[in-house]
């Protein structure tokens, strides 16, 4: 599902690189459309979270631990999480979804890591 606006309450959380150049993706329509800056790779940032996708895996679940911390303390946003690490991030749903087992009810996850998620409950 593609982005396009987002609701008053709502953060677009993209994957980028440590030094922040949102050159394509979703990070290019993050900056382009929600707010985040050139040169910031990581955290809050308009309407928009960078999660650096680009520097290792352990790096990866690390920014997104950091960024589960965030969503829990604000219950009163809701962020919509692309497919972060799974384009030339190079990584699997299968890969990623896992590390966001901890999502409370305000991270909206995309279909595929649901599906991930929901398979490894049911094992």
């Amino acid at each position: 599902m593609m982005i396009t606006r987002l609701e008053p309450n709502e953060i677009f959380v993209f994957g980028s690189n440590a030094t922040g150049h949102h050159l394509g993706g979703a990070a290019a329509d993050a900056h382009a459309n929600f707010g985040a800056i050139w040169g910031e790779g990581h955290g809050l940032h308009g309407r928009s979270y960078a999660i650096d996708t680009m520097s290792g895996l352990e790096v990866l679940a690390a920014e997104v631990a950091a960024f589960l911390s965030l969503a829990q303390a604000h219950a009163e946003l809701r962020f919509l999480v692309t497919e972060l690490g799974c384009g030339i991030g190079g990584y699997s749903p299968e890969q990623i979804a896992p590390l966001f087992n901890a999502a409370t009810d305000n991270v909206m996850l995309p279909a595929r890591f649901r599906s991930v998620l929901s398979a490894g409950r049911g094992a």
